[in-house]
């Protein structure tokens, strides 16, 4: 779908508009969002190399037949893609993606700190 997919700027203005979602710049320049204060949902690489993020496990191997996403690098055993630019699905999909990812890691926060972070 040529001409719907997110930019990396777009990518960036979505993670931040989730519930207690929060930037950092770690590991030499790359944007990290996380929630909870330290529990990472998504990275994005400045160099373009790619956007990486949570999915259901049982999602992760069918995920990562597609063209252009993998396993993420490190994270692979916690289910985490990697999808390189340009992104190979739709807006609707990446956002949705990214909205599960967001989930999956407000979950498995202890429940005192879950009230006004789940959707």
């Amino acid at each position: 779908m040529p001409g719907n997919e997110l930019t990396p700027e777009q990518v960036v203005t979505f993670c931040l508009s989730l519930p207690g979602a929060s930037e950092d710049y770690k590991w030499g320049g790359i944007r990290v969002f996380s929630v909870a204060g330290n529990k990472m949902f998504a990275v994005l690489d400045l160099a373009g190399a790619g956007l990486s993020f949570k999915v259901d496990s049982e999602l992760f191997l069918g995920y990562v037949d597609r063209p252009g996403i993998r396993p993420a690098p490190y994270l692979a055993r916690a289910h985490w893609i990697s999808v390189e630019p340009p992104y190979r699905m739709s807006q609707e999909e990446l956002t949705q993606l990214l909205r599960r990812s967001h989930q999956l890691v407000v979950r498995r926060l202890p429940k005192r700190q879950q009230p006004g972070l789940l959707i």
